[in-house]
């Protein structure tokens, strides 16, 4: 049975979903002010793991992961090149959905754009405000956290601790620094008409409305990244309680960060490396293998020689199978006498809260024994778990006229007709086969 670590409980849990053999998956997505970087691209990365692997155990899986694509930053950063905010985000949004596409992800099943649920936003924060859970104020609608029983609930803190950590806003007159904006006023940037006056959503407010709209029930299982646990995920919790009487989702998941070389990566400080580039030089299942070798909960210290030690890795196994591929296409068999012991030992790991790392060493003992032994079963156990983990390996396709040549080399190596043998080998030394 799968196992979880719940974030909101803070233990390993048995995953039970809502509905039988169903799975509703919501995950925060990209702010389209800009490209994302390595860091951005891990939840990217593991959450197609985990919706491949859920559909792998049966599962009928909704995903959903959004597109923020109003935002102060969109503003800020459109004004500074005199581009329209719709513009940018449209450029940035595209270059995303280019970059899951590239990084070997499937896109989610559902990709909503914030700008097109403003009308239920409005209305979602209507009847918060109906129900005394939010006020109006000069500069816009805030939610009253301390209506909250359990505020702080995700992120283990209480509401006095978490007052201390609110930084100072431009806005004073809340009614309590922990309130957060529901709605803005602005004169700046993109603005929508409200009951209350022109302005924009909040970001917190933004995902909750979408959530509700697209699933109408609490969730199975809602992810992002370790910095989204306070203050975006909280309060998005807070607004669900207030709203719908639960905290959302009933199970929560949080990917550790990816630094640069032990410090943290961010567009704001100019330290990062965006994922385009790194693909340039890497390839897309190198960059896989790096994040799933390492416990999905556990930050990761990116440098140089951890990509390249994993390139290595994702060319040994290419070569492997590229190899024995062809071998099978020649010889047939394709006995699978260890298959089902080797996917159990696989599911047992992947049972384990995601235990990619262990899974990366699996793989890494098939592919020993594959070379050892020619057996068919490592053979197909590791196809379908690079699969699952969404690492495609470099596999040349196999045609009849290079089963012929290669029967033409074996003859000529008889014959001892060295040239031809040599002339032969060639081709199928090109193609990693021999």
């Amino acid at each position: 049975m799968l196992k979880i670590y719940n974030s909101l409980t803070r233990q390993i849990e048995e995953f039970i979903p809502k509905h039988k053999n169903k799975v509703n998956m919501y995950v925060c997505g990209p702010t389209v002010y800009d490209d994302i970087h390595i860091g951005n691209g891990r939840p990217v990365v593991f959450f197609d793991v985990v919706k491949r692997y859920l559909s792998y155990l049966g599962y009928e899986v909704k995903y959903a992961s959004n597109i923020t694509d109003v935002d102060d930053r969109i503003i800020d950063r459109a004004m500074k090149l005199d581009m329209s905010e719709e513009e940018l985000a449209k450029k940035y949004a595209n270059r995303f959905l280019e970059v899951v596409n590239n990084l070997g992800s499937n896109l989610p099943d559902v990709v909503p754009y914030a700008t097109d649920y403003i009308d239920q936003m409005i209305k979602f924060i209507d009847e918060l405000v109906k129900k005394d859970f939010a006020y109006v104020t000069n500069s816009g609608v805030y939610f009253r956290v301390s209506k909250i029983k359990d505020y702080g609930i995700l992120s283990n803190q209480k509401i006095d601790e978490l007052r201390k950590g609110v930084r100072v806003e431009l806005e004073s007159d809340k009614e309590d620094s922990a309130d957060f904006a529901l709605w803005k006023f602005t004169e700046v940037g993109i603005k929508y008409d409200s009951p209350w006056g022109e302005g924009r959503p909040g970001w917190h407010t933004e995902c909750v409305v979408m959530t509700s709209e697209i699933f109408d029930d609490e969730l199975d299982i809602h992810g992002g990244g370790f910095d989204l646990k306070f203050p975006h995920h909280e309060n998005e919790i807070a607004q669900s309680m207030a709203h719908h009487d639960h905290h959302l989702s009933k199970y929560w998941m949080h990917v550790g960060r990816l630094d640069l070389a032990n410090v943290k990566m961010s567009k704001s400080l100019g330290n990062d490396i965006k994922v385009q580039s790194l693909l340039t030089k890497y390839s897309a299942g190198a960059y896989r293998l790096l994040l799933l070798a390492h416990g999905y909960r556990n930050p990761i210290s990116f440098t140089e020689e951890l990509i390249e030690q994993y390139q290595k890795s994702y060319d040994k196994i290419s070569y492997t199978l590229n190899k024995w591929n062809f071998l099978f296409e020649v010889n047939g068999n394709k006995s699978l006498a260890f298959y089902e012991e080797t996917m159990n030992e696989f599911k047992s790991l992947m049972d384990d809260d995601f235990n990619t790392p262990l899974v990366i060493t699996q793989l890494e003992n098939l592919n020993k024994q594959l070379n050892k032994t020619g057996n068919y079963s490592y053979f197909k156990a590791m196809i379908d778990i690079l699969e699952v983990l969404g690492v495609k390996p470099n596999i040349n396709e196999v045609h009849d006229a290079d089963i012929n040549i290669y029967k033409a080399w074996n003859e000529a190596r008889v014959n001892k007709d060295f040239k031809t043998a040599d002339e032969l080998r060639a081709h199928l030394s090109q193609k990693g086969w021999i």
